[in-house]
């Protein structure tokens, strides 16, 4: 009888631990997923999203060397989604050591923050240094395609007849979804980012890389064969996919989880370095993020989104009105580090209202870490806590 006894009991004790576990990894709750995300659910990661370029892996931009404090930051202001964790622009000289990285981090982040999903991105550009990395089997075999025994080939990823080639520089080109080598290219570094315990990718300019398929159907395999493999070997049985577009849908049917756009910063004319956000423009992702059935099943008028602090460069002309791309010279992390402390503060918490208060359901994208084109201080990088911004941070994501 004692000895039943204590079975029952080391069993009760299990079924605790099991579910204890399954709450923290997010099976119920305001942050709870599995197998698809709630709309609500996904709303309130997005609400607490930030972007912290370099966390876990980056190149060429250098991932974080202080992680153990960056984790703590982001425990202390409440983030839930941390974008751009990982990714890369120009390959580094060894890959396997960028995804080795990756999956070292992302357990130490898991451990302290459960609910935590990390970002990885894959962008718009692929260079010659694809020639180095071997193609595994199970590339081939998750595409459906006989097994070959070779290496990524760099020019037939590329548009026909020269379209967009060294678009980065000489070397660096925008890849062709429609190409059968670029979703081979892109379902390695997916899959390599989910065994790492990555739970959501970032595809950049999508549009750009679709230029030859007006339909999007390379797109829509490519994204149904990733979610496949997330379904199986992710963390939590899922991926979350965004794009910087106003959305893609086939039949009603949405091909992203949520959007991603820049803020699109307004100049306030006659107020040097001043600046605004309006949503009367077509260009502008408030009011325009496309609506319809969402990768999770449910039905929206307008799919959540995030906007966020977009960089690309510098004019060289810091302080003045110059057009096009530029505000006030800067792009918009780089405007917005070169303000004064006051005036960052105040307008940062106009914005963020903004945004959550639009009828739109958008969220503000707080960046915590990200290169800036134009240094501040001698530094080419913009961090929270450097800029003492953990506090006013930590009220807008949990207002405490």
């Amino acid at each position: 009888m004692l000895i039943i006894s204590q079975k029952i009991i080391c069993s009760l004790v299990s079924c605790t631990v099991i579910l204890l576990l399954s709450l923290q990894i997010g099976f119920g709750g305001e942050f709870g997923l599995r197998h698809r995300i709630p709309e609500a659910v996904l709303k309130n990661y997005l609400q607490r999203a930030v972007t912290h370029a370099g966390l876990l892996a980056s190149s060429s931009d250098p991932s974080t060397e202080t992680f153990a404090d960056d984790l703590k930051m982001l425990e202390n202001i409440g983030a839930k989604f941390v974008g751009r964790a990982a990714f890369v622009w120009e390959l580094s000289p060894d890959d396997d050591r960028h995804f080795n990285q990756v999956k070292a981090r992302a357990a130490q982040a898991h451990a302290t923050l459960p609910d935590l999903i990390l970002q990885a991105a894959i962008f718009e550009i692929v260079t010659r240094d694809v020639e180095k990395i071997a193609i595994p089997a199970w590339v081939f075999e998750g595409l459906d395609l006989p097994v070959e025994n070779r290496s990524f080939d760099y020019e037939a990823m590329l548009y026909d007849k020269g379209k967009f080639h060294n678009h980065w520089r000489e070397g660096a080109s925008v890849p062709d979804m429609g190409r059968t080598e670029t979703r081979l290219w892109f379902y390695y570094r997916a899959v390599r980012y989910l065994e790492s315990g990555v739970e959501a990718l970032h595809f950049g300019q999508v549009e750009l890389m679709d230029d030859a398929d007006p339909s999007h159907r390379h797109w829509i395999d490519l994204l149904s064969r990733i979610r496949k493999f997330a379904a199986l070997h992710s963390r939590r049985n899922l991926v979350l996919c965004d794009a910087h577009t106003h959305g893609i849908s086939e039949n009603g049917k949405l091909l992203f989880d949520f959007h991603s756009y820049p803020m699109r910063l307004r100049e306030k004319p006659g107020e040097a370095m001043k600046t605004f956000l309006s949503d009367e423009s077509r260009g502008d992702i408030y009011r325009h993020s496309l609506g319809g059935i969402s990768p999770s099943g449910w039905t929206c008028e307008s799919l959540p989104y995030l906007v966020e602090f977009d960089n690309y460069g510098y004019s060289g002309r810091g302080g003045q009105s110059v057009g096009g791309i530029w505000v006030w010279g800067y792009d918009e992390i780089s405007w917005f580090a070169h303000q004064p402390r006051e005036y960052r503060e105040s307008w940062l918490r106009e914005a963020h209202a903004w945004v959550k208060n639009h009828p739109s359901p958008g969220a503000l994208q707080l960046a915590t870490r990200r290169i800036l084109a134009a240094p501040v201080g001698g530094s080419f990088m913009f961090h929270a806590r450097d800029f003492g911004l953990e506090p006013l941070y930590r009220d807008l994501l949990t207002g405490r």
